[in-house]
């Protein structure tokens, strides 16, 4: 059933591609917001359409946009990209969400492709991210936390480039006026790079200490930022139902 009744609050489909992965600081900041979180893990099945939703939320996973033997739910995850992108539904795709948003518009996502990104990483604001509704919450630039190898080498034709790190140029993008992939996480904050694999950062030449500490040191900020993010996704949410029921 469509959430057709202005009186109820917009609800957003939550897609989580990794049992470790979720919401974290973003769930409270978007019930703040007055949005129905509908949170589905893709493994235990996914919708067949957007329409009884007013906002789409795709988030990280350690997958390639196209490994549909480990995550057999991405072609209907794809499907729903694709219904958001042709009718501009307000959507956040991070990480893996942000990529397989640009794959789906036919961009370019690559498997370990350039130098890898962890915890905090200087995020440059584009001029037209600085007057995005929502990446502008960055500007003009802001320490956000990173996790990956596999990154967007091309983004989509008419895709709006908003943000860019110094090793990876596609950090965050638009697609028609509501649609934005992030290759950052702003769900994540500093305190928990404390369980990340220690070992295996060792054997890039990280230290786990180094990189708790340096995100420690901007955690403040970026929360502020990244609160100010989700509110003002929320706010195109809220516009959407009030257009999709007025």
């Amino acid at each position: 059933m469509e959430n057709d009744n202005p009186s109820d609050p917009p609800k957003v489909l939550v897609v989580v591609n990794s049992r470790q992965s979720g919401l974290r600081r973003l769930e409270p900041w978007f019930r703040d917001a007055g949005l129905d979180l509908d949170i589905r893990f893709g493994g235990d099945g996914l919708p067949e359409t957007l329409a009884a939703f007013d906002g789409l939320v795709m988030l990280g996973g350690g997958l390639m946009p196209d490994d549909y033997e480990q995550a057999p739910w991405l072609p209907r995850e794809r499907r729903l990209a694709q219904q958001a992108i042709a009718g501009d539904i307000p959507t956040l795709g991070i990480c893996l969400g942000g990529q397989l948003l640009a794959d789906v518009a036919r961009g370019e996502v690559k498997r370990n492709d350039g130098t890898p990104e962890r915890g905090a990483v200087r995020i440059r604001v584009t001029d037209e991210g600085a007057l995005d509704t929502v990446i502008s919450a960055f500007a003009p630039e802001a320490f956000l936390i990173e996790n990956h190898q596999d990154r967007i080498t091309a983004l989509p034709a008419g895709a709006v480039l908003l943000a860019s790190s110094s090793d990876c140029t596609n950090q965050a993008f638009r697609l028609g006026e509501r649609v934005w992939g992030l290759q950052f996480h702003p769900e994540v904050q500093a305190e928990e790079l404390r369980n990340w694999d220690d070992a295996a950062l060792a054997e890039q030449g990280l230290s786990l200490g180094q990189l708790v500490e340096a995100a420690l040191t901007h955690d403040t900020d970026s929360a502020g930022r990244c609160a100010a993010m989700a509110s003002a996704f929320a706010v195109h949410v809220w516009e959407n139902q009030a257009h999709r029921v007025g």
